[in-house]
């Protein structure tokens, strides 16, 4: 799965360096010289990565502008780079990672690994796989056989039903394309509307199956 990158520079030697690092660990790179550019840019593109260099002008004004957006919207993981003197203010970032120039081939490459797996495990846990399978529910003994899957993540489903589904102590049985035994868990209903569509969270679902339902979501995700 390819992952995208911004880099705000205009230091190309270092740019040059994290765009080679950035290719191998499989991350496209947009490179921008002017913050403004870059806010402009992350408005209007799926940016998955942000790597941003302290020692530009402009910069603590971008930092304070990506620290407002974080109030209202979740915002891409923050990376900087810069000299020694720019890294003691790295709280004032809001940055999660940092790396001083001139850049340590070494450990820049462990830190946007680090950044990399960060991004990827926050987008397995929120995907949401499409879905069109039957699923078995059971709420204080009563079996609901008529519905659908209709999206499936880590944390919950959304079912179609032609059928009311109570909101506790749910019990759901489905089988994923491919599975070799059916799952199973204890969820209850978060929000439904008036076209049978209902939403449910896991509340509990036993370890093996977890583990089944995330690898399975880790080779879709793996796969687009």
């Amino acid at each position: 799965m390819t992952l995208s990158s911004m880099v705000v520079s205009r230091d190309w030697q270092e740019i040059s360096v994290l765009e080679c690092i950035l290719s191998g660990l499989h991350m496209e790179v947009w490179v921008e010289a002017d913050p403004q550019a870059a806010l402009e840019r992350l408005s209007q593109s799926k940016i998955d990565a942000l790597i941003v260099d302290c020692d530009l002008e402009g910069s603590p004004e971008l930092f304070q502008q990506l620290q407002s957006a974080r109030k209202h919207a979740n915002t891409v993981p923050l990376l900087i780079m810069g000299k020694r003197q720019c890294m003691a203010s790295l709280d004032q970032t809001g940055a999660i990672f940092a790396f001083e120039k001139p850049i340590s081939v070494e450990k820049a490459v462990r830190t946007l690994s680090a950044a990399r797996c960060m991004i990827l495990d926050g987008r397995l846990r929120y995907q949401r796989i499409d879905l069109d399978i039957p699923v078995s529910l059971k709420a204080k003994n009563h079996i609901i056989t008529n519905a659908h899957l209709v999206n499936l993540s880590e944390g919950g489903m959304r079912i179609c039903s032609d059928q009311p589904i109570e909101a506790d102590g749910l019990q759901i049985q489905w089988e994923i394309p491919g599975a070799q035994s059916e799952l199973n868990a204890q969820a209850e209903v978060v929000w439904h509307d008036d076209n049978g569509h209902v939403g449910v969270r896991f509340v509990k679902v036993p370890p093996q199956h977890q583990k089944a339902l995330q690898l399975w979501l880790a080779q879709q995700f793996l796969a687009n």
